[in-house]
């Protein structure tokens, strides 16, 4: 099992989507896929079709001391999601108070599920630092950091970059981690500015983009990933290409020449 947690310092730079698209791509390379919401938003499964009103998911199922299997959305042989589930903030709140106390509790009960050892779990976080994240990060061998190219998204650099080294890089388990710029129009002056500056400000780091396409959007509203709605869009070749730095990383004998 690899874990690959998506995480971003900021809301609004489409993170589910990214999480969504992208286990959906690592399951169209034949690895088993499992996607994981950690977001109190819960909006992970809608992406594969989930409706807004099914309340079982992850949290109520561990107030509850049953089986995260209970919970999921299944959505493909090989593939599943496990919602967040819809709770009431009394039950938000305890549930994250158990978080706290517990930071073993995202890896131990991922290794309680009778997964496959090279099954691929992409970890959907709230944005900005809280106890989902950092269960995600503990947890994950890979992180990528979705980001925008803005100035507001470029100020919070510095965070992200304390959070993962402060948790990730001493773990003898960790691989590495990168940046995904969002919604990238090489005609905007600024968002060619931007991600420049954090090439250079980060010359060690992978910095790859996924382009502005609309397609992304309409693809929601069918309750589909783009990679199954519009294979062929311009954003579906840029989750592509991150799918083969995730397989090049995680698992060189599985990625292409």
């Amino acid at each position: 099992m690899k874990k690959i947690a998506i995480v971003s310092a900021k809301g609004g730079v489409g993170k589910s989507t990214i999480s969504a698209n992208l286990a959906m791509a690592l399951f169209s390379t034949g690895l088993p896929a499992l996607g994981v919401d950690l977001d109190p938003q819960n909006a992970l499964h809608l992406h594969f079709g989930g409706q807004n009103d099914a309340i079982e998911g992850l949290s109520r199922a561990t107030l509850e001391e049953r089986d995260w299997r209970e919970t999921a959305h299944q959505v493909d042989g090989g593939l599943a999601v496990l919602p967040y589930g819809i709770v009431n903030e009394s039950d938000r709140q305890q549930f994250e108070a158990l978080l706290a106390t517990d930071p073993d509790w995202l890896q131990r009960n991922l290794d309680r599920l009778p997964l496959s050892p090279d099954t691929m779990v992409i970890i959907d976080t709230p944005p900005g630092p809280s106890v989902y994240l950092q269960q995600a990060l503990s947890a994950a061998q890979l992180v990528i950091v979705v980001t925008l190219a803005d100035a507001a998204s470029y100020a919070t650099l510095p965070q992200m970059e304390k959070l993962i080294r402060a948790s990730c890089v001493q773990r003898d388990d960790f691989i590495s981690y990168a940046y995904l710029v969002n919604q990238f129009d090489v005609n905007r002056t600024l968002c060619n500015d931007v991600v420049q500056a954090m090439r250079e400000q980060l010359p060690e780091k992978t910095i790859g983009l996924v382009q502005f396409d609309p397609n992304v959007g309409e693809a929601l509203a069918w309750g589909k990933t783009l990679i199954e709605r519009s294979p062929e869009s311009p954003a579906c070749k840029d989750f592509m290409s991150w799918t083969s730095w995730i397989l090049k990383q995680a698992s060189p004998e599985l990625s292409p020449a």
